[in-house]
């Protein structure tokens, strides 16, 4: 699923095709991606607005438009969105294409139609409560501290807890988790303050790593230009099953955490630490 890197990498890199762009067409190749708008409606509204800026609000990406609306996409796991410089052929997998004025028609590429799109006056209506961005102001080691000593849960689970913290998946989790040397499936209650330091520290310096390297392209995941992101070749333990630890060279373990994949080193990332 992309993350907060891919869609970050996809906000910036969408913005120069987009901006100041006005929509004059949306072709809706799977109608089954547009929710809480009828699709006849959907493609209406939207067609003459002018896109005026991109945001990204954990995994979503929204486009501000010049009317009241702003449209909403979640790409889910295994969406991308393209920006096709000539001709409107559908890439495969194209569930939807907005044209514009400029000659580019975005296309949402999705293989398995997981991906949403809404059209809303308020983006919390699709987004809902979310916790603080990882590099705001709000994301305080003072806050991730007294944030975390009242949890009664374990570590990785709340890290994927979008209410939590907005933007951090499986795959960032994991390898935040290994930097600091912490097992996926410890209470938060029991890290110590040097734990949850170092965790706070490394959140930030996995999540800003993988945005410089334009995100990771593990399965379906393609940067508005159709190139793959290089995160993945970086990462130390997430989707490493069956290598051994870049750090002790012993080898990675992987289990099910809540139905998650989770990947660690039981060397490095001790469950009972001394």
């Amino acid at each position: 699923m992309p993350e907060l890197p891919e869609v970050e990498t996809i906000k910036n890199e969408l913005l120069p095709y987009v901006k100041d762009r006005t929509i004059t067409e949306v072709n809706l190749l799977w109608e089954g991606v547009v929710r809480g708008t009828a699709p006849d409606d959907f493609r209406r509204r939207l067609v003459g607005q002018k896109i005026v800026s991109l945001a990204r609000r954990g995994k979503y990406l929204i486009f501000n438009l010049s009317g009241p609306e702003k449209l909403v996409s979640h790409l889910k796991l295994t969406g991308s969105l393209l920006a096709k410089e000539t001709g409107c052929e559908p890439e495969r997998f194209a569930r939807a294409i907005i044209c514009l004025d400029n000659g580019i028609n975005l296309q949402l590429r999705d293989p398995r139609k997981f991906a949403r799109m809404w059209l809303v006056t308020d983006p919390k209506l699709v987004t809902g409560k979310m916790g603080p961005e990882p590099f705001s102001a709000e994301f305080s080691l003072k806050w991730f501290r007294e944030n975390l000593n009242h949890r009664g849960t374990l570590i990785k689970p709340l890290l994927l807890d979008q209410k939590f913290i907005a933007g951090i998946g499986n795959m960032y989790a994991d390898e935040a988790l290994f930097a600091s040397k912490i097992h996926p499936a410890r209470p938060t209650a029991s890290l110590t303050p040097d734990e949850i330091k170092r965790l706070y520290y490394a959140i930030k310096k996995v999540l800003k790593k993988a945005i410089g390297e334009k995100g990771a392209s593990v399965q379906n995941y393609y940067r508005p230009s159709g190139e793959k992101g290089t995160a993945h070749y970086e990462f130390n333990v997430a989707h490493r099953r069956g290598e051994n630890c870049p750090v002790c060279n012993r080898p990675l373990g992987y289990f099910k955490l809540r139905g998650r994949g989770t990947y660690f080193c039981p060397r490095c990332q001790p469950e009972k630490p001394k």
